[in-house]
């Protein structure tokens, strides 16, 4: 039989286990509720937001240190197509031819064929709004002889701009592990695309294109949901995490912000709201809390899985339950593969991968879970193996 004592002791230790699992409850919930913050702290994450006008900093974090650029590389790309363009060595019908090279790149793309060809207008839509991985190895191409030589250029000029940290090994960003930027290098780079070349800059703000009969939407939620964003991109890769480069207008103040390392869209859209945000108050540029913003902020803490707000309907975002098969493969492994790939050209949901039999055998079904309708496409278009987007009601077929 128990003594007094012994009961005594359990009881604390019950009620110590108690208190303990509390906090830990509510350190999750302040978490969530402050993701703004989430990612401060990681291995891999950087910030910067800066004067366009001045280049002045006004906040920044990890601002000089190493980190993959992924798709940011892009904006690198552009920069020497501008200067093509400005330079009139090039012109905006003229014709980009599709090398096997160019053709062979990986998801996201347009789906480009070898021997096929784009205008360098339409390649410049394709970087800005999709990130099409073989529009940029096409203009490498174009501008450099090969892709390799347009990346020493890219590097050179960078150099030449005051971008001391940064080397680039192609056009994309596809992942390499000698490509290096910092949040301070590209918020210079931004700077100069803004300044350089103001009759270019509006590209980045195009909210989509036509191409061979698809509506491309473009990646970065900013422009739908921060009033005053205007540009410039989005990029993701597994080691570099969620990146964002945004550039906003209010009062006639112009801010440059950069996000690198994120662990989500979500997280990645709401963190760059609040720095910019504090870089407009930091200049008695007002933030008004405008309808516009109100709903915006709540678009973007819902895709962060954040804590459910009660709204209006009509304010609600689309919900993300969208579904894309990307196919059924014979191994678990090549299945999984598939799915991760076909969620990198989304940047957005979640690689998901069931197995079940078919004629006999077992095979493994990849797919991408939880898509808007537009991420969805996104993440079907440019593939040249059977792809399909399932609708959330009733698991039914929905057309590309």
């Amino acid at each position: 039989m128990l003594s007094f004592a012994c009961v005594k002791r359990q009881v604390v230790f019950r009620r110590l286990r108690i208190v303990a699992g509390m906090t830990a409850w509510l350190s999750a919930m302040l978490a969530a509720a402050l993701p703004a913050h989430a990612q401060i702290g990681s291995a891999r994450y950087s910030s910067i937001v800066v004067d366009a006008a001045t280049g002045d900093v006004l906040e920044e974090v990890n601002a000089d240190e190493p980190r993959h650029p992924a798709s940011l590389t892009k904006m690198m790309t552009l920069y020497m197509t501008f200067e093509a363009l400005r330079d009139r060595r090039i012109a905006l019908e003229q014709v980009v031819p599709v090398s096997p090279h160019a053709a062979s790149m990986e998801p996201t793309k347009l789906g480009l064929m070898p021997g096929s060809h784009l205008t360098v207008e339409q390649a410049i839509l394709g970087l800005v709004t999709k990130s099409a991985n073989d529009a940029a190895a096409a203009l490498g191409e174009l501008l450099g002889g090969s892709e390799d030589r347009f990346a020493q250029m890219m590097t050179l000029r960078a150099r030449a701009l005051g971008m001391g940290h940064s080397t680039f090994t192609n056009a994309s960003g596809l992942p390499d592990p000698d490509q290096w930027t910092t949040a301070r290098d590209l918020a210079v780079l931004s700077r100069r695309i803004i300044n350089d070349f103001p009759p270019y800059y509006r590209y980045f703000s195009t909210p989509s294109f036509s191409w061979h009969r698809q509506i491309i939407f473009n990646h970065d939620n900013m422009l739908r949901t921060y009033p005053g964003a205007d540009g410039l991109k989005t990029g993701y890769t597994e080691a570099s995490g969620h990146n964002l480069v945004t550039s906003a207008v209010r009062g006639g103040i112009r801010l440059v912000g950069v996000v690198l390392g994120a662990a989500s869209n979500g997280e990645r859209d709401i963190h760059m709201a609040s720095l910019l945000d504090h870089g407009f108050e930091q200049l008695d540029v007002p933030v008004a809390h405008k309808p516009l913003q109100i709903a915006s902020r709540v678009t973007l803490i819902a895709s962060a899985r954040a804590a459910e707000i009660a709204r209006p309907a009509a304010l609600r975002p689309r919900a993300a339950n969208w579904t894309v098969q990307v196919g059924t493969f014979a191994t678990e492994a090549t299945a999984h593969s598939a799915a991760l790939a076909a969620r990198r050209d989304a940047e957005a949901g979640e690689a998901h991968v069931e197995s079940l039999r078919l004629h006999g055998k077992t095979v493994w079904r990849a797919q991408v879970t939880g898509l808007s309708r537009s991420d969805a496409q996104d993440a079907c278009s440019g593939r040249r193996k059977a792809c399909i987007v399932i609708h959330p009601e009733a698991g039914q077929l929905a057309s590309r």
